[in-house]
């Protein structure tokens, strides 16, 4: 019963909507009623009745429509937190029901694209690299003879529901007994395997089984080797060695391959890529985490053939040993030149409002700025979307995840209003979730305010208030340091003073004694 009174509370604007259907239908019982007790109708009877048949039946409609739609709209609110399961309120189908995105790539990129998109759909799957860093191999990896499994344990981790408790279960090393150096993820993973007798089937059935929002495909069931060839001709293989060649040569790379390049793509990825509503193509390292992926036989041929809209997301910094000086329409070009055209449709951009500190971080260790050649990259055919999607974590530029995941499915929702779907669940449901987010955001920033900018006047201030905060704890530092390198210049020039001082004297004294012993021979 609890379940049902649910409906009737003050907060969910239902009971407007019932008693406008009740009235309505009195408007019409009333209509009716009046021509069977009336002998005679003339005009102004006529009339009164007509009125409230119009009334009545305009207010069943409306009420029938509000209530279904608020019905939906509540829905998608109890699914949102994912509680109180026994309400009737709550249908998971329809949180299932929502728009399909497929992630491509590998790395902390792929994995911050994946943390945003699973706060507005369940139907995720992340496509990932199965290829070895170049690390010396782990002890667990040894002995139980695994693929290298590190981006897709990492994807895992991102579309948990806890993911601090799942990476802590993942990582999870034994320090004891025969599991002794062993990792529970590769454990774990290496039981799958067995027990469903396919590697694919077994990652994506890890959905089920530890409770994850979407699903993680290898890009194929066999160890790839990315190489690349270097604009001098010289061939590079190893995930690892390529950007120390770049640097040690300092030369550009041609382009990337894989080995063996007839690797067969995992089952279920050409699916899943033909099938999707939108296809997320980085951000990441992009010769080594996404256009391996690309390269992959039959990938980039369901990439060109699906329905779905293709999005670009664009690095913020350009990596040095992959990208160095690259434009926006650089990144662009590369991502053609290995699969052609027909591969992206926008490129989602970050706006590119960072503070200098931060970037003259980067630029120390010599990345920059991606440069935003907007007309370049417009010639090539592409719609361009730009959005505020830095942030920054523990001094280092980063992806927003919200922000991504926010512009992706806002082009989902113009999709789908385009093509007249107001009114589908789906779309029902994202519209909601953007509202929700945008209010939720908002009310923090108001939250915050008064502590950020007590006088209210500056709103620059408040939005970058942690940078410029960093802004000046890097001046007060380089302040500090002038001021050290002061004091400590001064008490050197005492110091060479005194030594000159204590050298003079010296020769002083040399030359007293000179002429003392002179003296002294002249009188003997």
């Amino acid at each position: 019963m609890k379940g049902f009174f649910s409906w009737f509370k003050s907060g969910n604007n239902i009971k407007r909507w019932l008693i406008l259907i009740v009235v309505a239908i009195v408007c019409i019982c009333y209509a009716i009623s009046t021509i069977i007790v009336t002998d005679t109708l003339d005009i102004k009877t006529i009339f009164k009745i007509a009125i409230l048949f119009v009334c009545g039946f305009v207010g069943i409609v409306v009420g029938c429509v509000s209530l279904q739609k608020r019905n939906l709209e509540i829905l998608v609110k109890k699914t949102d937190k994912r509680a109180d399961v026994k309400s009737l309120i709550y249908n998971k189908k329809v949180y299932d029901q929502g728009p399909k995105v497929v992630v491509i790539g590998g790395g902390s990129g792929l994995n911050t694209v994946l943390r945003g998109l699973k706060e507005y759909t369940d139907n995720i799957t992340a496509i990932v690299t199965v290829s070895d860093y170049g690390d010396k191999n782990s002890d667990s990896r040894i002995l139980l003879d695994t693929l290298p499994l590190e981006d897709v344990k990492e994807s895992i981790i991102a579309l948990a529901g806890n993911e601090e408790e799942m990476s802590r279960l993942i990582n999870f090393k034994f320090q004891y007994g025969n599991l002794k150096s062993l990792s529970f993820g590769d454990i774990y993973l290496l039981a799958m395997k067995n027990t469903y007798s396919d590697f694919t089937k077994s990652i994506e059935r890890g959905k089920d089984i530890l409770n994850m929002t979407g699903r993680v495909l290898p890009v194929t069931q066999e160890e790839i080797e990315i190489c690349a060839e270097l604009s001098d001709g010289t061939i590079v293989k190893g995930r690892s060695e390529i950007p120390d060649a770049v640097n040690s040569k300092i030369v550009g790379i041609n382009r990337v391959y894989i080995n063996p390049t007839n690797v067969k793509v995992a089952p279920g990825v050409v699916e899943a890529i033909k099938d999707a509503d939108a296809i997320i193509i980085g951000p990441g390292s992009l010769y080594t985490n996404v256009i391996p992926n690309l390269l992959v036989n039959g990938v980039s041929k369901a990439l060109k053939e699906s329905k779905g809209f293709k999005i670009y997301v664009s690095n913020i910094m350009t990596e040095p040993g992959q990208t160095y000086n690259y434009s926006l329409s650089d990144h662009i070009k590369a991502i053609k030149r290995h699969i052609g055209e027909g591969t992206i449709d926008y490129c989602l951009y970050d706006s590119g409002e960072i503070m200098p500190e931060f970037i003259r971080k980067y630029n120390k260790e010599g990345a920059e700025l991606v440069e935003q050649d907007i007309q370049k990259a417009k010639a090539q055919g592409i719609k361009i979307v730009k959005r505020d999607l830095a942030s920054i974590e523990n001094g280092h530029i980063r992806h927003n995840p919200d922000a991504i995941a926010k512009a992706i499915i806002e082009l989902i929702c113009e999709d789908l209003r385009f093509k007249d779907k107001q009114n589908d669940p789906e779309y029902l449901m994202l519209s909601h979730k953007l509202k929700y987010k945008k209010v939720t955001s908002s009310k923090k920033e108001k939250w915050k305010k008064p502590k950020l900018d007590k006088s209210g006047k500056s709103k620059f201030y408040a939005k970058y208030q942690d940078r410029i905060i960093s802004l000046k704890e890097s001046n007060e530092k380089t302040k500090r340091d002038i001021a050290n390198k002061s004091r400590g210049s001064q008490i050197l020039e005492r110091v060479n003073s005194m030594k000159k001082y204590s050298s003079e004297l010296k020769k002083r004294r040399e030359n007293e004694e000179k002429e003392k012993q002179k003296f002294l021979r002249g009188i003997k």
